[in-house]
């Protein structure tokens, strides 16, 4: 089955959030289930950077793709990298993506996203034309890859052509809270008719949803956990969307939940160089040498055996920052040390550091990304902290799981698919949940979670139980590959 695979992200070539995990990892499980996948991207500034540094050789195919937008030809050159086994076709147009930032600088969105992404999208199936790869399934991923089922039905010279005739789209969505809101104009710069500006169709209170257009139009939808699917078709978690999630759902299987993994060879305490000292399930000692090494490296007291909370995230409303702050006096009167790596609103940001300044010793904010210390993190803190609003999937808990860090995170999306709460369960527990969205219910959780720290015993064995769980790739690709099948048995 030849997949083509269209991203605004990949890592480790460029990455903003989960969604470059997913495809920097998906494409590679397919290939070795005999699939042929071909991913683009963009050939961004970060691109460069990463594939220079790796000394990865960017070949030049010396092919070119144009993509008409607003009676205006832009041209794409196309080169080529492979990541393991994988061909990463990446779509040079230096006005639309040699910039510092991918979507948007700290002052807001780039104005022209809808053309850099129209771009990317119509590039795309242009760069499958050029180099003769016929696929069977088009995956695409987030609003900004909308534009590929939504031109491949509605615009005129894609929508008859041959070589798409059998192709079949999945659409998949990271994250319904980013949907790509542009100007009703976007349809004329684009060649679509002005008919599909309907509230069946690609309108949203006066201006085109790509993220609606793509749920539409496409074969599949996904979306990348089972409670996360089920969430999306409520008010509370639809973001405006729900009424037309509900719509499509009535096609049994149209609406998929599909846990993400991680990729084991990519997260592993064994052999991960960046760790203070290496282990694993069976000889879990290194963990204690990582968190003194941790605290030392961080800044913070190394006066008792205080239970070390460790975060990395994105610092947004989403993630529930105002809450961690919130609860910041009884968390550290209850004996806590925490961590922080991230990096977003500037008014998170400037909370954690001023509260820095008030819990010095017990509290180390880190602004910015540095994977390294990310990896130490996730070694070294006892438990990993996620009280999310919502969250789609969320990776940083499977990655805390196989390091040994205990999630304690709010009961939502795909948290509930992959933390069991220990309370409830001891049998099954992984770690431990809370519910509403409130300080009590959050300290609650943590109250629970240092009386069984307190028990070193239990403890040791929770953390072996969690680092033996398998949150790896191999399931989920292999239901992907199911859907694949499914879909293309199915009569246009």
């Amino acid at each position: 089955m030849r997949i083509l695979f269209v991203s605004p992200e990949m890592e480790p070539l460029a990455k903003v959030g989960g969604l470059a995990d997913v495809v920097g990892a998906l494409p590679k499980e397919l290939q070795k289930l005999g699939c042929t996948v071909k991913v683009v991207i963009p050939l961004y500034r970060q691109v460069r950077d990463y594939t220079k540094k790796a000394g990865l050789k960017l070949r030049d195919l010396k092919r070119e793709v144009t993509v008409c937008i607003d009676f205006l030809p832009y041209r794409g050159k196309i080169k080529e990298v492979v990541l393991g086994d994988v061909s990463v076709c990446l779509l040079e147009n230096d006005s639309f993506f040699n910039r510092e930032h991918i979507y948007s600088t700290p002052q807001g969105d780039y104005e022209d996203n809808d053309l850099r992404f129209g771009f990317l999208s119509i590039g795309a199936l242009e760069v499958a034309k050029v180099l003769g790869f016929k696929p069977d399934i088009i995956h695409c991923h987030d609003w900004q890859t909308a534009l590929v089922p939504v031109s491949l039905r509605w615009r005129k010279h894609l929508r008859d052509d041959p070589f798409f005739k059998e192709s079949k789209t999945v659409f998949t969505i990271h994250n319904i809270s980013y949907q790509g809101l542009f100007g009703k104009e976007l349809l004329e710069k684009f060649g679509l008719p002005w008919y599909i500006f309907t509230p069946q169709g690609i309108e949203f209170y006066g201006k085109v949803n790509l993220l609606k257009g793509g749920i539409i139009y496409s074969d599949l939808v996904t979306t990348v956990s089972p409670t996360y699917a089920k969430e999306i078709k409520t008010p509370e978690y639809g973001f405006g969307l729900e009424g037309v999630l509900r719509w499509i759902s009535q096609d049994p299987g149209r609406l998929v939940g599909v846990l993400n993994g991680i990729d084991y060879e990519v997260w592993n305490p064994k052999t991960d160089e960046a760790l203070y000292a290496n282990y694993d399930s069976d000889n879990p000692e290194g963990k204690l040498k990582n968190k003194i090494r941790l605290k030392e490296e961080t800044g913070l007291s190394r006066n008792g055996n205080k239970p070390l909370i460790g975060i990395v995230s994105r610092l947004a409303e989403q993630k529930g920052i105002d809450l961690i702050v919130e609860a910041f006096p009884q968390i550290f009167d209850l004996g806590f040390q925490m961590v922080v790596l991230g990096s977003g609103d500037e008014k998170y940001e400037r909370m954690l550091e001023n509260a820095m300044n008030t819990y010095k010793g017990n509290l180390s904010v880190n602004i910015g990304f540095n994977d390294q210390l990310a990896r130490r993190i996730y070694a070294g803190s006892d438990m990993f902290l996620m009280p999310s609003r919502f969250e789609p999937c969320g990776l940083g808990q499977m990655i805390a799981l196989r390091y040994g860090s205990i999630p304690v995170v709010r009961g939502t999306g795909g948290l509930l698919d992959t933390v069991i709460d220990y309370t409830v369960d001891k049998k099954r527990g992984n770690g431990f949940v809370f519910h509403e969205f409130s300080k009590v219910s959050l300290l609650d959780a943590l109250v629970r979670a240092v009386s069984v720290y307190e028990n070193q015993v239990e403890w040791r064995e929770l953390v072996r139980r969690a680092m033996n769980e398998d949150f790896s790739w191999g399931s989920s690709s292999r239901k992907y590959l199911e859907l694949y099948r499914s879909l293309k048995k199915k009569t246009p």
